[in-house]
């Protein structure tokens, strides 16, 4: 009898403010799929780090005779055979480096026709204008200083450059965009908990005439507050289903149909359905925890039982 009375108020609580239940669901919804989409982001970002990092290169680039004319640090000259052989010899013996890959000038222009090929400069370029390059993997792509301090300002070598470095802005960026989904989430997760606190006090007043009865017959201060916390917890946990929705549902038509990007994208590793998966609970979890707690809250001061 007592728990058909508290779902009986719930339905009751969520029909008399209708409008501002739909409003806490729909801020509850975009909050958390805010919050879901923040998560999956950072899981995003993890992947490609993981997987462009294990294939970063650390590149040292030669002197050809055109940067000895124009080029100070090429100031001796092209790079000569003997100096490629020590060069390749200390490369070999550092313990950082995985494997080393000679580069050749027709290799570079056979590699950069392929790439810019419809570039108006592609045209213009020789072979011998392109420089000779040894590519290095390293064990740990966080070395690259020991590289760069090893062959910077050596005879031959005209510049060392880090893939990684390129890759870090790229990943600067996608931080900097989840750091700003997750402010808009904070403010959408306040914006919702100021309309679950005020969708609790109205819910409380109206019906302060039944609640001064209960205390009457000597209700405990729990049996009165129940309906209150779980009218909140259902709306919430609808706000929360939806979040889900948006979740799988962008997940679907982005990645795997839709724009497709999966296929689209083959150079990037997109996060997998398993990572998806697993923030479901915490997301529904927190729709229904969340709204309970504040109403719990709410209901101390607004509600004297």
């Amino acid at each position: 009898m007592r728990a058909q009375f508290v779902l009986s108020e719930i339905g009751v609580g969520l029909r008399r403010n209708l409008t501002m239940t739909f409003a806490v669901v729909v801020s509850v919804a975009l909050s958390l799929a805010l919050f879901g989409g923040s998560l999956l982001m950072s899981d995003q970002v993890t992947k490609m780090k993981g997987y462009w990092y294990d294939k970063v290169n650390v590149s040292i680039f030669l002197c050809n005779k055109s940067d000895a004319e124009n080029d100070p640090n090429c100031a001796k000259g092209a790079v000569t055979e003997d100096q490629k052989k020590a060069i390749l010899a200390d490369l070999k013996k550092m313990s950082v480096v995985e494997t080393v890959t000679y580069e050749s000038q027709d290799e570079a222009y056979k590699h950069y026709k392929e790439q810019f090929g419809d570039s108006p400069l592609a045209g213009s370029l020789t072979p011998d204008q392109m420089q000779e390059s040894y590519r290095i993997k390293l064990k740990n792509p966080e070395q690259y200083k020991v590289i760069a301090s090893a062959f910077n300002g050596r005879d031959g070598v005209q510049s060392v450059q880090d893939q990684k470095g390129i890759l870090d802005n790229l990943f600067g960026l996608l931080n900097g965009m989840n750091w700003a989904a997750r402010a808009v989430m904070a403010m959408m997760l306040v914006v919702a908990l100021m309309l679950i606190v005020n969708t609790v006090r109205v819910s409380a007043f109206s019906r302060r005439r039944e609640t001064g009865i209960m205390r009457l017959v000597g209700a405990s201060g729990f049996y009165i507050q129940a309906p209150f916390i779980m009218e909140a917890a259902v709306a919430g946990l609808i706000g929360g289903t939806v979040a889900c929705g948006f979740l799988v549902t962008a997940r679907y038509f982005i990645i795997d149909h839709g724009l497709d990007l999966a296929h689209k994208l083959t150079l990037i590793n997109f996060i997998g359905w398993d990572a998806v998966l697993t923030k479901l609970p915490l997301i529904l979890a927190t729709s229904l925890l969340m709204p309970a707690l504040a109403a719990f809250f709410a209901l101390r001061k607004y509600l004297k039982v």
